[in-house]
């Protein structure tokens, strides 16, 4: 079983690197965690409210969360759980312990994804990424492009019998 962070800013299109992740470790077993990250300061009230968060959950849609569920369903065979979360804080320490908490093995890096900010909190994740120690997994969140040779290659497959009358 291995635990993967991707880090996310709820867009659809992040998804697609999950089903690149399924195809490119398969047969592994995996569990995913989605997070996006913001910043929190040292102020005892903030910290105090944290436990009691839920304002962050409104920024992710419905339909983000349904994508999560298909692709479980999708991915049964490979895929044990995707959850969707954030990591609250600034500091390595803060994420190392968030790491350590959700039992990460490694972080999955999207090499060709536009990472938005959504609230003046959310803090890139680039630098916690590359400094907490763990592997780094790149993906890509491009759709699979099928060239002719993948046609070629799996068309045999795909060949529907012909049918010995004409369906009207």
């Amino acid at each position: 079983m291995k635990t993967l962070l991707i880090p996310t800013d709820f867009k659809l299109e992040s998804l697609n690197a999950v089903s690149r992740l399924v195809e490119t470790l398969h047969p592994q077993k995996l569990n995913i965690v989605m997070v996006h990250m913001l910043g929190i300061t040292d102020c005892m009230g903030e910290l105090e409210l944290l436990s009691r968060r839920s304002v962050e959950y409104r920024l992710i849609s419905s339909e983000f969360y349904n994508s999560c569920i298909r692709l479980k369903q999708q991915h049964a065979d490979v895929i044990e759980k995707i959850d969707v979360t954030f990591f609250y804080g600034y500091t390595m320490a803060a994420f190392r312990n968030f790491l350590d908490a959700q039992d990460i093995d490694a972080i999955v890096k999207l090499d060709d994804y536009d990472y938005q900010l959504l609230t003046e909190k959310s803090i890139n994740p680039n630098n916690l990424m590359h400094r907490s120690g763990k592997e780094i997994i790149w993906a890509s969140t491009k759709p699979v492009q099928y060239t002719p040779q993948l046609v070629e290659e799996y068309a045999p497959a795909l060949q529907v019998p012909e049918l010995e009358e004409e369906v009207v």
